[in-house]
Formats: C-alpha cells, sequence, structure tokens
C-alpha cells in the first residue's frame, strides 16, 4: 500500500508544482533493494531488445535506464526497449535496440557504465536514470551533474542524446521537487538534446497500469511509456537517417 501511494503521488507531482501545495509525508524508499550496478555488463543490462540476432553491422540506439528500463516484473518480450525496437522495424529503420536498465540504478551508476554501453556503432543514447536519485532523496544538483557527464561523453561520441524526465516524490518538499523537476529541461536546453517531459506521464499513479507494488509498469503501462518514448525518438532517428531533415 505504501509503495502504491508513492507511485500516486509520483504521478501527480508535476501537478504539485503549479498549485504549490506539497502534503504527503509517505516514506522514502528505494525502487529497488539491488544496489547500483558496476560498470561492467550484466545480465539486465547485457541483453539486446532487439527482436532479432545481434548484427555487428547495425547502427544502435541503446537506452540506459534502471529497473523501469530492464523491464523489472515483465518478460523482455513486454519491456519499452523491445516495443522500441518493434516500432523501428515496423517502421522501416534497420537499427538495434540495446536494453541497458539496470535495476536500482541512480545517475551516478549510470555514468559509471556509461563507456560500457556506448560500445559499438551506437548511434542514438536514451537517457532513463533518477527515479532512483529522487526516491533517495539524493541532490538534484548531484542528478543534474552525472546526467551531464553521460550527455557530453555522447556528445564527444557524436551520439545523439533523447533524455527522459522524471520527477520526485513529494514527500521531501515542494523545494527539492521543483529542483528535481527544472534538472531536465535545464539540460536539454543545455546541450540540445530531445526531452521525453516524464517518461511515466499517463502511467505513474494509475493502478490498472502498473504493478502490485505500485511502481514498475505493467506490460499495458509499458506500452504507455513506449508510446512516450517513441514520440520523442522518431524525428530523431529520421535526422540519423536523413540527415538535414
Amino acid at each position: 500500500m505504501r509503495r502504491s501511494r508513492l507511485a500516486a503521488l509520483l504521478g501527480v507531482a508535476a501537478f504539485v508544482l503549479t498549485v504549490g501545495a506539497c502534503r504527503s509525508r509517505s516514506e522514502d524508499r528505494d525502487e529497488s533493494r539491488q544496489a547500483a550496478a558496476s560498470p561492467g555488463p550484466s545480465a539486465a543490462a547485457s541483453s539486446s531488445a532487439s527482436d532479432t540476432p545481434t548484427t555487428a553491422g547495425r547502427p544502435r540506439v541503446v537506452v540506459l535506464g534502471d529497473s523501469l528500463t530492464a523491464g523489472l516484473g515483465l518478460s523482455t518480450a513486454d519491456s519499452y526497449p523491445t516495443l522500441l525496437q518493434r516500432r523501428l522495424k515496423e517502421s522501416g529503420f534497420d537499427f538495434e535496440v540495446v536494453n541497458a536498465g539496470v535495476s536500482g540504478d541512480t545517475s551516478a551508476g549510470g555514468l559509471s557504465r556509461i563507456d560500457w554501453a556506448l560500445q559499438g556503432d551506437v548511434r542514438i543514447l536514451i537517457v532513463a536514470l533518477g527515479g532512483n536519485d529522487g526516491l533517495r532523496g539524493l541532490p538534484p544538483e548531484q542528478l543534474q551533474q552525472n546526467l551531464a557527464q553521460i550527455i557530453e561523453r555522447a556528445q564527444a561520441r557524436h551520439i545523439a542524446v533523447v533524455l527522459a524526465g522524471m520527477e520526485a516524490p513529494p514527500n521531501y518538499g515542494r523545494e527539492y521537487i521543483v529542483s528535481f523537476h527544472k534538472v531536465y529541461p535545464t539540460l536539454a536546453k543545455r546541450y540540445g538534446v530531445a526531452l521525453v517531459p516524464f517518461l511515466l506521464q499517463g502511467v505513474a499513479g494509475t493502478d490498472t497500469l502498473n504493478q502490485a507494488d505500485g511502481i514498475h509498469p505493467t506490460a499495458a503501462g509499458a506500452r504507455i511509456v513506449a508510446d512516450n518514448v517513441w514520440a520523442v525518438l522518431r524525428p530523431v532517428v529520421e535526422r540519423q537517417v536523413r540527415p538535414g531533415s
């Protein structure tokens, strides 16, 4: 029940930003009991979301994230990176989607393994981190610094970046919520990267779209997450295929 309540609070965090009221006193808890990942590959991060065998010559879209990306509680076929792979194939784009999601990962954990994640012919990096930072109440300044370094390392390799936004649960107070929220649009503007305003838009806080823990999407919820990302990812892919479009 507490996790379900936290998910509901997460879903209304953006609304709280505008109305100014922040009255929740729910307890902080981690998205996962697993520790942040080490720089090397793990079972969750090393598997590709592709429906077809990995081909060395195919350009890659890497999704760097936490358990929301790894698809905790879902079959591989239902994780949103796999759904993005299908969208790409159906749209005629020959890209391989690599699921680099690790349960429990913070932005610092993602930064620690970014060089490994960017191996191969990576053309696009989707950065979907921050949920665990917010659940643990880590400083938004650290989140911003970590995400900035991830973006800079990708851009240094001429890799296009899609940044997926996250909202903090409001139990840390309005000032924390606002500071956390601002991290993503600030970075998107500074580095000129595409922004998914909120990864869990339309999913967070809806019981029927979340698993029993109230945090991780069901298969139906994951489809909405894929919709959120695809709306921003497709134009980025098109520019890769048809520069100048």
